[in-house]
């Protein structure tokens, strides 16, 4: 069972647990706005065929929050679907880590937001803001609190509302982003961690390829370039995390990389010589959620009956910043 809320608000996070603890990935959740924008919309504004924004971006539709709906509740519910696939209460709950770039108020930020409304009460709460690869972030160092033993029940989310900072008339953006969140339970487990070595870089040189700057509040980017340092990155990225698994590319059952679109999603394929079966792609229906596409994935995954226990998981993710990552995972329930 995982530490009271009583013991959670007198700071009893930090109090190591004894013995060797590992990882389990116990269940996701996914929540997306009911409002879906079709590409027929968009490509009015923009002037262009409709089958163009599709061959572009692999996204046929994608969910768009409405006015007064908020990142928070999304986030919420996706939380309390994942806790009931993982059969865990929201009580059981140490800490909620949630990755964003689109919370609502620069303060409060999301994460005790998102914790009072599932009823974690007392339970640590951080955002994280690493823009794509914010739920990756968020993993990893929900994986490394309680391999550490200062938790047992962590929610990783990751959750973004990118579609109000869009220019529509910009076609190099307008339809590549949806709304959406996800999230994964994560429990402690005798044994081996489920959660492999993790990769997590950066490199601020590149800053200038995808930009949300307060004065505008506008997403801009420079495709081309995303496209090619995102290709290049993830294949790289996925070969070291495999191989600091121990494992080989043939040994994982399911890739999951940051649903950016779809043409970066085969590059990678085919740079890895991946068979398309063992690769998630969702695009076609949620778009770029950000920080919301791996748990995204992994739930629609889930839910499809491709994820199954057992099962070795290669995620990997790039967005913004620049920031990249990725790691090998073995999903189950385990024991917590």
């Amino acid at each position: 069972m995982g530490i009271g809320p009583d013991e959670r608000l007198t700071g009893q996070l930090g109090v190591l647990l004894p013995g060797r603890t590992g990882v389990a990935l116990a269940g996701a959740g996914l929540s997306v706005p009911e409002q879906v924008r079709s590409n027929a919309a968009i490509a009015a504004r923009l002037g262009v065929d409709e089958q163009w924004i599709t061959r572009r971006t692999g996204t046929s539709e994608r969910h768009v929050a409405t006015a007064g709906q908020r990142l928070d509740q999304f986030a919420a519910q996706a939380a309390e679907a994942a806790l009931a696939r993982a059969g865990v209460t929201a009580a059981e709950v140490d800490a909620v880590l949630v990755g964003t770039t689109s919370a609502e108020e620069m303060s409060p930020h999301a994460a005790p937001l998102v914790a009072a409304d599932i009823g974690a009460a007392g339970a640590a709460a951080i955002d994280v803001s690493a823009a794509c690869a914010g739920f990756l972030s968020c993993l990893v160092m929900g994986a490394s609190m309680i391999e550490a033993g200062r938790a047992r029940v962590v929610l990783a989310i990751g959750a973004d509302l990118l579609t109000r900072y869009l220019d529509q008339d910009d076609p190099d953006s307008a339809m590549l982003f949806g709304d959406g969140a996800g999230a994964v339970v994560l429990t402690a487990a005798d044994g081996v961690s489920g959660v492999g070595p993790a990769i997590l870089s950066s490199d601020g040189s590149r800053r200038e390829l995808i930009r949300l700057e307060r004065d505008e509040l506008l997403i801009r980017m420079d495709g081309r370039s995303v496209y090619r340092h995102a290709v290049r990155l993830m294949s790289d990225v996925a070969v070291r995390a495999t191989s600091l698994a121990g494992l080989s590319i043939a040994d994982i059952d399911l890739f999951v990389f940051h649903q950016a679109n779809s043409r970066i999603i085969d590059a990678v394929g085919h740079r890895l010589a991946l068979d398309p079966s063992r690769v998630v792609d969702v695009v076609g229906s949620f778009a770029n959620t950000s920080a919301a596409s791996l748990p995204i994935a992994l739930a629609a995954a889930e839910r499809d009956g491709r994820l199954h226990d057992g099962d070795h998981v290669l995620l990997a993710a790039f967005g913004a910043g620049l920031v990249w990552g990725g790691v090998v995972v073995t999903w189950g329930a385990g024991q917590h």
